[in-house]
């Protein structure tokens, strides 16, 4: 038995998953850096010797369903979903599209959440943020604002001013379609507009980035 096949088996016994273990897998969910700070050692199922750190995908199915819970209890448009790194520009667009959140892709533009005065001044109640390295503006600016932040976390991951994370591979472009697309099945369940084993009118799929074949 292949070691992928045996942690999905072991992920799946006596667990009831947002999706099968094998999708998680599938989509590189699972799959950290060759760093692991401090702040995401209790969210990693194992360190490899040759790679990288593999992340509990049962620990990231819960943190799903808690985010989920927690941002279906805001209002649609006060949920700001944001993505400086290219591969969560479809995922985050996706997201904001089903569930009727706010999003910001590519660069955020100091002021944004903090500078009422700005023209791309956005009023959040909560942040979503796809990668706490590389959206920490984003994040500095709503802990300034005092607003709760959501963030997908690898093991490379810094926490600082993160109140809830959601650990899971936020560098590849399948996992972020997938963790993106489970996010909103989840909150549009916890607000009863899916039923409890309704799922969204398109796949996974279509919430990850397509990159051209020169871009391979």
């Amino acid at each position: 038995m292949s070691s992928q096949r045996k942690y999905a088996d072991e992920a799946q016994a006596g667990a009831e998953l947002l999706v099968p273990a094998e999708l998680y897998l599938e989509a590189g969910t699972h799959i950290g850096t060759y760093v692991c700070t401090k702040y995401m050692r209790r969210f990693v199922y194992k360190a490899r010797p040759d790679g990288p750190y593999i992340l509990d995908i049962r620990k990231t199915d819960e943190r799903l369903r808690i985010a989920a819970r927690f941002l279906a209890s805001f209002e649609p448009s006060t949920i700001l979903a944001v993505s400086v790194r290219p591969y969560g520009f479809t995922p985050v667009t996706k997201f904001a599209e089903f569930t009727g959140s706010k999003y910001v892709v590519g660069r955020f533009i100091p002021g944004t959440i903090t500078n009422p005065y700005l023209s791309s001044h956005i009023e959040a109640e909560v942040l979503l943020a796809s990668d706490p390295r590389v959206d920490e503006q984003a994040i500095e600016e709503a802990s300034k604002v005092g607003i709760p932040v959501v963030a997908i976390a690898s093991t490379d991951a810094k926490l600082t001013n993160v109140d809830l994370v959601i650990p899971g591979n936020n560098k590849g472009r399948k996992s972020l379609a997938l963790i993106y697309w489970l996010l909103a099945r989840q909150i549009l369940r916890e607000r009863g507009m899916l039923p409890a084993d309704g799922n969204l009118p398109v796949s996974y799929e279509a919430f990850e980035t397509k990159v051209s074949a020169s871009e391979r």
